[in-house]
């Protein structure tokens, strides 16, 4: 294995990201970089595993860990012996950091200054973690990354500003800060000259966007002016957002505008009014259906996702059963299910738990639930005609509703063709069909 490995975990804003990453390390072929994930116990979990097997697979090389868990909990990542530095969300998509890496450094002592000023680890000279809550701007370039050669992911916004009760993602992203609409004008040409033909909106809190800008502009203003001033982007598709966020503008967007995809995937998290409020959530369970029912009355084709806790701390049997009611009231095709679990330093974990095989089992029911929604979607399809992005193995692609095909005949990478839909194999559609 040679060249830079960049290893990513988590969420499509991590990946954009390590696209950047990618970009900024090119020539050091005996460097790793683990961009982690700190949204679960789990996640953080997986990274620490990931570093372990990159060690063994290349004990030559230099471990470099950033991410979400390296700016919430670096003295973890310092303290395992395969690490060589651990670096912050704002530090990974600076230049400078990949430049002298590894060697004492103005910048090594600032960080490691910072961090022993703060009274938090003392002086560990190989992290360089600063203070996130600080960063009042995006990063000086913004990160884009591609899914198999066709699909792009565009950071237009990072950080949040609110504080729900499990999230300790705040404190690894800083407050919500957001690119100026001109940039990602100009940064979406660039993506489709250069032959992607979707492009989807990412960030932390895209619904959050703009605020912080001269003008206050929204998400839905930001949109608008990507489909006007890119022309030729055939596909715009947006990553989680908040469904309490979308206003009448951005509504009509994905409601009426044919080049915005018809799929939505929300940050629901419970179905349970109480659960809800203790998550310190903006929404109520009536809010959620009622915004996936006007969707789907304005645009039918739309398929909606969501995420989803299972076993969040106080959830009794019939608050559990009312989110998973919520599978089929807001009718999830795209589910992501998460077993709860405590992360430190947030209001939940000192509240009173679930015991995990309880959380186990809901999380179970859950994913059987959005299962079964999801294949009841998917056997609907059949016989119908899809508009199908080809990715980069020309023998799969994503519809506009974000149901994955499988084309019988290899077709051209980052191509969109007419595919017609004839059966259901694992959970994919099958194409027997197609012609651009």
């Amino acid at each position: 294995m040679s060249g830079p490995a960049i290893i990513t975990m988590g969420c499509r804003l991590n990946i954009a990201e390590s696209e950047a990453i990618r970009d900024l390390t090119q020539g050091q072929d005996d460097l790793i970089v683990v961009n982690s994930c700190a949204v679960t116990a789990e996640a953080v979990r997986q990274t620490r595993q990931a570093i372990r097997r990159a060690r063994r697979e290349r004990p030559e090389a230099r471990i470099m860990v950033t991410g979400c868990a390296a700016q919430t909990e670096p003295e973890t990542f310092a303290a395992m012996a395969e690490v060589d530095a651990v670096i912050g969300n704002r530090e990974k998509l600076d230049a400078e950091t990949y430049q002298r890496p590894f060697a004492s450094s103005d910048v090594e002592k600032r960080f490691s200054t910072s961090l022993e000023a703060n009274g938090a680890f003392g002086a560990m000279p190989k992290v360089r973690v600063a203070d996130i809550m600080a960063v009042r701007d995006t990063a000086p370039h913004m990160a884009s990354a591609f899914a198999d050669h066709a699909r792009a992911f565009l950071e237009v916004q990072n950080g949040c500003d609110h504080r729900c009760t499990f999230c300790i993602i705040p404190y690894g992203r800083g407050n919500s800060r957001s690119v100026p609409a001109g940039a990602v004008v100009d940064k979406a040409r660039e993506l489709v000259a250069a032959g992607y033909r979707e492009i989807v909106l990412t960030g932390v809190d895209v619904t959050s966007y703009g605020p912080d800008l001269p003008g206050s502009p929204s998400l839905g203003s930001l949109v608008e002016r990507i489909l006007t001033g890119v022309p030729d982007l055939p596909r715009l598709r947006l990553s989680s957002i908040d469904s309490v966020e979308i206003d009448d503008r951005l509504f009509d967007l994905i409601a009426h505008e044919p080049r915005m995809m018809p799929h939505l995937h929300l940050s629901l998290q419970a179905g349970d009014d109480m659960i809800l409020k203790r998550m310190k959530r903006r929404h109520s369970r009536a809010d959620a259906v009622r915004i996936v029912e006007r969707l789907k009355t304005a645009r039918p084709d739309i398929s909606i996702g969501a995420d989803i806790i299972a076993g969040f701390p106080t959830e009794e049997d019939a608050m559990f059963e009312r989110s998973l009611a919520l599978v089929a009231d807001c009718d999830i095709v795209h589910g992501h299910i998460f077993p709860y679990s405590p992360r430190t330093g947030t209001p939940a974990a000192r509240m009173p738990q679930v015991d995990r095989p309880t959380i186990k089992a809901r999380a179970a029911r859950l994913r059987a639930a959005c299962e079964s929604q999801r294949n009841a979607w998917l056997r609907s399809l059949i016989g119908t005609t899809q508009s199908v992005l080809v990715e980069r193995s020309g023998l799969s692609g994503h519809a506009e509703n974000f149901a994955p095909v499988r084309f019988t005949c290899a077709q051209t990478p980052s191509t969109i063709v007419t595919a017609r839909i004839t059966g259901l194999e694992k959970d994919t559609l099958i194409a027997q069909e197609a012609a651009s």
